[in-house]
């Protein structure tokens, strides 16, 4: 038993021995490694580190790294991608300017309207009157039609038609030229027409036509109609007319100068826009020698009728 004993004590201190006489295991011997002092090491210390340096490095400033707000905030907003600023080149091709008719229509379109379609109460009885204007065109360029005109008791006491080239010269104005036939009273005759139409003020249509007829016969006619809404359906219409003549006509009995003035106040409802009936008065009064040729044959020199009548346009 001690023979064992001293052989087992004999080979463990041979495996000791062994384990630190091993060629280059001599950890206590281990150049600059202090393993007991690097519990506590001080990486600040390292020498090429500085380490305090890296909490204020630009990190967007590393060449091959594009850092986003993300990056640095998680709940910042992706930044919206930068666009290009337009030059003066680019502003004037989208926004070119637009002088006169350059976005006028050139296709063809119509358009008619009874201004009046109406029952006068004359004296000398019932008198239907009428006066309707329509044109056929482009937004530029247009034929206009006109015509006017009353019958009493069955009788016609005057007509006319008149067909015109109109060519707008802006937003608001029409130049006009054509011919004007009268039917009667008395025999038929013709006209040259020159004048202007058009809007000085939203909802007054104005007309300024001069005639020249036969016999050296000349006529001017100033027209007028303001449309007053008065509530959505329901408009009032002051309307005037004046005619002048240069030279007597005892057989048409027109005189020379201001020959009548007309004057009318329509209260219309517009069932539709397309129909509207209305109710109102209409005045006349005829001037110097025109008043004497009414006197001559029996007729007052001026008169006022109540009117009754429907307006339509298509």
């Amino acid at each position: 038993m001690n023979k064992l004993a001293a052989m087992l004590c004999l080979g463990l201190w041979a495996t000791g021995a062994s384990a630190e006489e091993m060629p280059g295991m001599d950890h206590g011997a281990m150049p600059e490694m202090d393993h007991g002092a690097m519990k506590g090491m001080d990486h600040n210390a390292m020498p090429g580190m500085d380490h305090g340096a890296m909490k204020g490095m630009d990190h967007s400033a590393m060449p091959g790294a594009a850092h986003t707000g993300a990056a640095s905030d998680p709940g910042a907003p992706a930044a919206p991608p930068r666009l290009p600023t337009p030059s003066d080149a680019d502003r004037a091709a989208a926004f070119p300017d637009v002088q006169g008719h350059a976005l006028a229509d050139n296709d063809l379109h119509a358009y008619w309207l009874f201004d009046r379609l109406e029952y006068q109460k004359a004296d000398e009885g019932t008198t239907l009157a009428w006066d309707a204007e329509g044109w056929v065109g482009a937004d530029v360029d247009r034929l206009w039609l006109r015509t006017q005109g009353e019958r009493t008791n069955g009788h016609t006491e005057s007509a006319e038609l008149q067909a015109l080239y109109g060519h707008a010269v802006s937003p608001w104005w029409t130049l006009v030229g054509g011919v004007r036939q009268d039917f009667k009273p008395e025999s038929p005759q013709t006209w040259a027409a020159f004048g202007i139409q058009g809007e000085p003020l939203a909802d007054l249509d104005t007309e300024a036509t001069l005639y020249l007829g036969e016999n050296r016969q000349s006529s001017l006619r100033l027209e007028g109609d303001y449309d007053l809404p008065l509530t959505s359906s329901l408009i009032l219409q002051p309307r005037m007319e004046a005619n002048f003549f240069s030279r007597n006509d005892p057989v048409r009995q027109q005189g020379s100068g201001l020959s009548t003035l007309e004057a009318g106040l329509r209260l219309r409802y517009e069932i539709i826009p397309e129909i509207a009936p209305y109710v109102g008065v209409n005045w006349t009064k005829r001037y110097g020698r025109t008043a004497d040729y009414a006197r001559e044959e029996g007729d007052d020199a001026q008169e006022a009728r109540l009117v009754v009548g429907v307006r339509l346009w298509y």
